[in-house]
C-alpha cells in the first residue's frame, strides 16, 4: 500500500526566544562597555594637533610635555567626555518620553524639545544679555518644556504615534524659524549660535563639562527612582493605578526630569538629533532577546551606553572620514541626524498607523458666486500686493514712479531700484503659485491632507541638489540651477513615494517617510556649507532662508514656464484630479488608469516644486496652507480649487517676501522664515482638528 506523504502546512515564523541568563545580559553590558571605552580612546587619538596614542598615554602619565598635555588634557578630554554626557542625557531622555507617552517614536527632537530650547536660548541670547551656564541651563529647560507640552498636548499619550512626529515636527520648523529671524535681527548679540545649532561635542575647556554634571546626575537618579512606576505606566493608566501608581504625578515628573536631561544636553553641545530616538530603540530590541533589560531599571543604563556609543561613534567617524583641519568646524550632529533620518524612514515602513488624518472639508458644497465672489477678492489682493511690493522696500516709491518706469522715462535711481525689485516680486510671485499648485496635485494624490512638498521632504531635496551646485560651481546659470533643484527633488522624491507607495499612499507613512528624507537632506546641506568656502557658504545659508534677493529676471524663466504648463495640465485634467482624490474604486469603475494617473501628476508636482525652489530657496507650508484654505473656501471641486490655491499662493509668499525685506530695511528675512511662522500654527490647527474629527 502506498504511503501518502503527509501535507505541509505552512507556519508562521517563530519569533527568537527570549535569552533568560543573566549570564548573557551581563556580557553583552561588559561588551557594550569594553566598545565605549574603546571608542573613547580613539577620541582621544584624533584631533588637528600630532598628538596621538602615545602621546595621550603620556599625558596621563604625567609624562607629556606641555604642549601635548593641555591638547589632551584641556582639549580632547572634555570632549570625549561631553560625548558620554550628551549621548547619556539624550538617550535617557528618550527612553523616559518613550515609556510615559507609549509611543516609540517619542524623543527630544520629535516632541521638539531640542527645538524649543534651542529657541528660547535664542530668544535670551537676543537681548543681549550673558547668562551664566546654569542659568542658560533654566532658560533652555523652560524653552523644552513648554514646547514638549504643546507636542504631546496635541498628540495625545498612548495614541497617536504619527501625529506626534507632525506635531513635533511642524513645532521644530516653527520654532527654528523664530531662532533665525532672531540670528538675522540680533547678529552680534547672537554671534555663534547658529554653528552651535547643528549639535557638536567639541569644548574649549571643562567649565561646561563640570557644571552640566550635576543636572545629568539628577536626572538619571530621578529617572532610576521612578523606575518601577514607569514600568507600570507602560501596562496602561487603569493597570497603573491598580497596582497604586499616581499616574498623573509620575508622567509629570518623568517627562520633566527628561526635560532636564535634554536641557542639559542642549546647553553644553547645542541640539544633537536623534540620539534620544535611536538609543531606546536599540535598548529595546535588545530587551526583546534578554529578559533582564526589559525593566527599566536595567533598560536605562543599557540605552545610555548606546547613546555613549552613538555620540562618540559619530564623533570618530566624522573625524575619520573628513580632514582633521575641516572636522572641527563639521558638527557632530550632522552625523547623528543622517543616522537618525535612515532610522525615522526604516520605522515608518514598520509603523501601522492606519488611521489617515480626517479631511472635514470633504462634505462641503460651496456656491457658483461663492467662488466668483472669492476669486475676484483673491485677484484685487494679488494687485494690491503686487503694487504694494513694488512701492515699499528700503527705498519708497510712488505708483508714478513704476508708471515712467514702465515707459522708460524714469530716473537713473528708479531704474536701479525697479530692475532689481521687479524681479523679486516676479519670483515670489510665481514660486508661491507652484508650490500651492504641487501641494493640490500631491493632497489629490495621495488623499493625504498633511502631505506638501515641503513636509515630504521634495523641497528639501531640491534644496539639496541646488546647495551641491551652488557650492561646487562658480556661476552657476538659472538653467543650471533649476537642473540640480529638479534632479534632487526627483531623487527624493523615488524614495520618499517609492517606500510610501506599499501603504497605497493614504497612510501617514508617507508623511513619516517624507520627514526622513527631510531631514537628511538638511544634514547633507549643513555639512556642504560647513565644508565649502565663506563666500558660497553665505550665499547657500542666504538662499536656503527662502529669500528672493538678487534674483533677475533670467532666473524666473524657467519657472514661469514650468508654471504655466503646470496650469495648463493641471486645468486640463482637473476632473481627473477629482477622482483620484475621492477613493481607489471609483476611478478604476469609471475606466480611470489610477497607477499612470497618479505617476504623471506626482511627476508635475515634483517639477513644479523643484523649480520653485530653484528659483525662491526653501520656502515651507505654502502647499499646506494655499489647498487647504481653497477647499475650505470654495469647496472641493478641482475646477475651483486650482485657482484659488494658485492665487492664495502667489499671494501669500509675496506678502512674506515683503514683510521680510521691509520690516528691519534694510535688513532682510528670507520669505521661507515668514512663511514658516504663519504655517506653522495653522498645521497645527489641522493636527487638532483631524484628531476632533476622528
Amino acid at each position: 500500500m502506498a504511503v501518502t506523504a503527509p501535507a505541509t502546512r505552512k507556519t508562521a515564523p517563530v519569533p527568537p526566544p527570549t535569552v533568560r541568563s543573566r549570564t548573557g545580559a551581563a556580557a553583552l553590558a561588559a561588551g557594550l562597555t569594553l566598545l565605549v571605552a574603546v571608542l573613547a580612546v580613539v577620541d582621544l587619538t584624533q584631533g588637528t594637533s600630532d598628538v596621538g596614542a602615545a602621546e595621550v598615554v603620556k599625558a596621563f602619565t604625567g609624562r607629556a610635555d606641555a604642549g601635548d598635555s593641555s591638547v589632551v588634557i584641556a582639549s580632547r578630554l572634555p570632549r570625549m567626555v561631553a560625548g558620554l554626557l550628551v549621548g547619556t542625557a539624550l538617550a535617557i531622555a528618550g527612553s523616559a518620553l518613550q515609556k510615559v507617552s507609549r509611543n516609540v517614536l517619542a524623543a527630544p527632537d520629535t516632541l521638539a524639545v531640542n527645538a524649543g530650547a534651542y529657541a528660547a536660548l535664542g530668544v535670551a541670547a537676543a537681548t543681549g544679555v550673558t547668562l551664566p551656564m546654569l542659568a542658560s541651563s533654566g532658560v533652555a529647560f523652560a524653552g523644552g518644556l513648554a514646547a514638549a507640552a504643546v507636542v504631546l498636548g496635541l498628540s495625545g499619550l498612548g495614541s497617536g504615534t504619527v501625529r506626534l512626529v507632525l506635531a513635533g515636527t511642524a513645532l521644530t520648523l516653527g520654532l527654528f524659524a523664530v531662532t533665525e529671524a532672531m540670528l538675522l535681527l540680533f547678529p552680534e548679540e547672537t554671534q555663534g549660535l547658529y554653528d552651535w545649532q547643528q549639535g557638536s561635542i567639541s569644548q574649549s575647556g571643562w567649565d561646561g563639562v563640570l557644571q552640566m554634571l550635576p543636572l545629568v546626575a539628577v536626572g538619571l537618579a530621578g529617572l532610576l527612582l521612578l523606575a518601577r512606576r514607569v514600568d507600570a505606566l507602560a501596562l496602561g493608566d487603569d493597570a497603573a493605578r491598580g497596582l497604586g501608581v499616581p499616574v498623573r504625578p509620575t508622567r509629570v515628573t518623568a517627562v520633566l526630569l527628561a526635560v532636564l536631561l535634554s536641557a542639559a544636553s542642549v546647553t553644553l553641545a547645542g541640539p544633537i538629533g536623534f540620539v534620544g530616538l535611536c538609543a531606546p530603540a536599540l535598548a529595546r530590541g535588545i530587551a526583546g532577546r534578554f529578559r533582564t533589560y526589559g525593566k527599566s531599571r536595567a533598560g536605562i543604563p543599557l540605552a545610555a551606553l548606546l547613546g555613549m556609543g552613538l555620540v562618540l561613534g559619530a564623533d570618530v567617524l566624522l573625524r575619520a572620514l573628513v580632514p582633521e583641519d575641516t572636522a572641527v568646524s563639521v558638527p557632530t550632529g550632522v552625523v547623528t541626524s543622517l543616522v537618525g533620518a535612515v532610522f525615522l524612514v526604516v520605522m515608518a515602513t514598520r509603523l501601522r498607523d492606519s488611521a489617515g488624518a480626517a479631511d472635514t472639508d470633504r462634505l462641503r458644497i460651496r456656491s457658483h458666486r461663492t467662488f466668483v465672489v472669492t476669486t475676484a477678492v483673491l485677484l484685487v489682493a494679488l494687485v494690491g500686493v503686487t503694487l504694494t511690493a513694488l512701492l515699499v522696500g528700503d527705498s519708497k516709491l510712488l505708483l508714478g514712479d513704476v508708471a515712467n518706469w514702465l515707459q522708460g522715462r524714469a530716473g537713473p535711481t528708479t531704474d536701479i531700484v525697479l530692475d532689481t525689485r521687479v524681479p523679486r516680486v516676479l519670483a515670489a510671485l510665481a514660486a508661491g503659485a507652484a508650490l500651492a499648485l504641487s501641494g493640490t496635485l500631491v493632497q489629490a494624490v495621495t488623499r493625504n491632507p498633511l502631505a506638501e512638498p515641503g513636509v515630504l521632504g521634495v523641497t528639501n531635496g531640491a534644496a539639496l541638489g541646488a546647495v551641491l551646485l551652488v557650492t561646487t560651481v562658480d556661476v552657476p546659470t538659472s538653467w543650471g540651477l533649476s537642473a540640480a533643484a529638479l534632479a534632487g527633488a526627483a531623487v527624493t522624491s523615488v524614495g520618499v513615494f517609492g517606500l510610501a507607495a506599499r501603504g497605497g499612499f493614504q497612510q501617514n507613512r508617507l508623511v513619516l517617510v517624507g520627514m526622513g528624507f527631510a531631514t537628511a537632506a538638511t544634514a547633507l546641506i549643513s555639512l556642504l556649507i560647513v565644508l565649502t568656502d565663506p563666500f558660497n557658504a553665505t550665499m547657500a545659508l542666504t538662499w536656503l532662508s527662502g529669500s528672493t534677493y538678487g534674483r533677475t529676471l533670467s532666473d524666473v524663466v524657467p519657472l514661469a514656464v514650468v508654471l504655466a504648463v503646470g496650469l495648463a495640465i493641471a486645468a486640463a485634467r482637473r476632473r481627473e484630479l477629482d477622482l483620484v482624490s475621492l477613493d481607489e474604486d471609483t476611478p478604476r469603475l469609471l475606466g480611470l488608469d489610477l497607477g499612470r494617473s497618479r505617476l504623471w501628476l506626482l511627476i508635475l508636482s515634483v517639477v513644479l516644486a523643484g523649480t520653485a525652489v530653484s528659483a525662491a530657496g526653501t520656502i515651507g507650508f505654502v502647499g499646506l496652507v494655499a489647498p487647504h484654505a481653497a477647499r475650505a473656501l470654495v469647496g472641493r471641486q478641482h475646477t475651483r480649487v486650482l485657482p484659488v490655491a494658485v492665487l492664495l499662493g502667489a499671494v501669500l509668499v509675496c506678502t512674506a517676501d515683503v514683510i521680510g525685506r521691509s520690516v528691519i530695511a534694510p535688513a532682510q528675512l528670507g520669505a521661507g522664515l515668514m512663511t514658516a511662522v504663519i504655517g506653522t500654527p495653522y498645521f497645527l490647527y489641522l493636527l487638532v482638528r483631524s484628531r476632533a474629527a476622528r
